[in-house]
């Protein structure tokens, strides 16, 4: 038998395991809703306790070590506590401020949203120089990591994952507005290049600084950041490869520059097209495969891609697993190991994080097909 952490590096290095390795909440993009975690802890019968959240924004519940041990899952994940010297503001509204300057907002039943860009004007430089922008320098973003880092490689087995902040695509989209964000691409090329490179001043500091806390205690490096829609890229290939690849060149070269691990990169959407472009430039591994995307086919996936890139994911989000059957998702999971598996390769995982519709019967089965392929 392997170790749960043997077991999923063997996977991302092209061989294969004991068997296929398994994730829940191994990322900050793979764990689960807490309503949906509440409902998993009922139906395990694990001690009742209140639970705490991973992300405000997302919703997302920090899951247990009782959990993830009942479960027997093979990741560990690393997430920063944030920022110590301006965390979020409570507004009286209901509403908080981030450390980056968004004020967000949640209706009674969901997620948090943006309640308004904070850039909706001309991106000039005296106007990004005015900003408050969050100090890279900040304790909050490292402390405990290391101490945390180290405990569960020494203490478990299982594969350690750094998950570093949300990515700056995403950052500059919460900054600027979704459809402002959109028109820059296209219309204002140079606004665009000067509020991303602000971004990763910041956010590129605030990497180098956790990897440098948790190195050599963490197996995988995890970066999300969105790229495209469910039918196709958010951009135009041209303005993919003069605007966006360059600059995810010198985040994956930064995190490659101060540890020698593998980088699972997280993209919702119909990646394909771009994924030739993304083994270039230094990722390992595609998260989170999402299945009812256009072109995300798992037999053309393996075959195009297959020697050159792991895949994380997989197990549809939309469809299977709030809405299937036990035995849907266990013939799911049978199906996707059955293609991404062949000769390693394949981790096995939701399609993005959990939420407040899957059933804890689905979760458990997904799971139990895993351990018994």
């Amino acid at each position: 038998m392997m170790t749960h952490r043997e077991r999923v590096l063997t996977a991302l290095d092209h061989r294969v395991p004991d068997r296929v390795p398994v994730d829940i909440a191994g990322t900050f993009a793979s764990t689960l809703n807490r309503h949906a975690y509440e409902a998993l802890k009922s139906y395990l019968g694990v001690e009742p306790r209140p639970t705490q959240l991973s992300s405000r924004r997302s919703q997302t519940a920090s899951i247990d070590e009782d959990v993830l041990v009942k479960l027997d899952v093979d990741c560990r994940g690393l997430i920063t506590t944030g920022p110590e010297n301006r965390p979020d503001r409570e507004l009286p509204d209901g509403s908080y401020l981030d450390n980056w300057g968004v004020t967000w907002v949640k209706p009674a039943k969901g997620h948090y949203y943006v309640k308004e860009p904070v850039f909706t004007g001309e991106l000039t430089p005296d106007v990004l120089g005015r900003h408050t922008w969050p100090d890279p320098a900040d304790p909050g973003f490292v402390r405990g990591l290391r101490e945390r880092a180290q405990d569960l490689h020494e203490k478990s087995d299982c594969a350690v994952v750094l998950c570093l902040p949300v990515g700056f695509v995403h950052q500059m989209q919460f900054l600027r507005g979704y459809d402002a964000w959109l028109m820059d691409l296209v219309s204002n090329p140079k606004g665009f290049a000067a509020l991303a490179d602000a971004v990763l001043d910041v956010w590129l500091e605030i990497g180098r600084r956790m990897i440098e806390a948790c190195w050599p205690h963490v197996d995988l490096v995890f970066y999300g950041d969105d790229i495209a829609f469910q039918n196709g890229p958010m951009m135009h290939p041209k303005v993919f490869h003069s605007l966006v690849k360059p600059r995810l060149k010198r985040v994956f070269d930064m995190i490659k520059s101060q540890c020698d691990v593998k980088i699972v990169y997280h993209s919702c959407g119909s990646v394909v097209s771009l994924l030739p472009d993304l083994i270039e430039i230094g990722v390992d591994c595609l998260n989170p495969v999402q299945v009812s995307a256009a072109g995300m086919d798992l037999a053309h996936l393996k075959k195009e891609f297959g020697k050159d890139l792991s895949f994380w994911g997989g197990i549809d989000t939309q469809r299977t697993l709030p809405f299937g059957t036990p035995e849907a998702v266990r013939e799911a999971v049978k199906r996707t190991v059955g293609i991404l598996g062949v000769d390693g390769g394949y981790v096995v995982a939701a399609v993005h994080n959990i939420q407040a519709e899957v059933p804890p019967e689905n979760i458990v089965a997904m799971v139990e097909a895993a351990h018994s392929l």
